[in-house]
């Protein structure tokens, strides 16, 4: 591998996306392979501040375009900080949502049209797109428990939207699949944690070989 990889994860919440990540990149450290993990909103002070107004529980009160407009602000801060210098330094990149989130949540789930946020962040990212995304594919219902039974996780103010809005970004997600489909791999991540993590593995180094 002679350049750096951008991978992105993305998923509905209670995917299970951040473990793997994390097993993701201890794999790949142990084989020698410089990674670094990072996640959106946040992974640098600027866009980690920006992440507490946007998920701030008492932030109910937040327009919808002024959510998707504070999404692509922290993520352009955090893509020329942390991903861009990362990538020119040969480093595998494993972020925890990218461009991805915004337009199934803001675009699709939000109603502000998928076509639309993706023009906002395409000012943002000037065409810095991910490599390859892993898409962590999961019933709502089923993510929502297993938040409400991990009692370490944050609880955000996306956690506390009905489940007709989860739905719904499950639904953009599906539509994201078939819109960028040479991009997008979708892993069924209502198996267990183990068969997760292998199925994401072998998909990754295929990438990484490929690379």
């Amino acid at each position: 591998m002679s350049k750096g990889l951008f991978i992105t994860i993305e998923g509905p919440e209670g995917a299970g996306k951040t473990t793997i990540i994390g097993m993701l990149a201890t794999k790949l450290k142990e084989q020698g392979i410089k990674v670094i993990i990072t996640r959106e909103p946040g992974g640098i002070p600027i866009a980690e501040q920006i992440r507490e107004v946007i998920l701030d529980k008492e932030n109910t009160a937040m327009d919808s375009r002024t959510e998707a407009l504070l999404y692509a602000a922290a993520r352009r801060q955090h893509l020329v900080e942390k991903v861009v210098p990362h990538l020119h330094e040969g480093s595998i990149v494993l972020c925890d949502r990218f461009i991805d989130s915004s337009l199934a949540y803001q675009g699709y789930a939000r109603g502000l049209g998928i076509d639309e946020v993706y023009s906002i962040n395409h000012f943002a990212i000037e065409g810095m797109m991910p490599d390859i995304t892993f898409y962590f594919d999961i019933d709502p219902e089923i993510g929502l428990d297993r938040i409400g039974q991990h009692k370490g996780r944050e609880v955000n103010r996306l956690d506390l939207e009905e489940l007709h809005f989860h739905k719904k970004v499950r639904e953009g997600y599906h539509l994201l699949l078939e819109r960028f489909k040479d991009r997008i791999v979708m892993i069924d991540a209502s198996q267990s944690l183990e068969d997760v993590f292998q199925i994401a593995l072998s998909k990754l180094v295929k990438v990484i070989n490929h690379s």
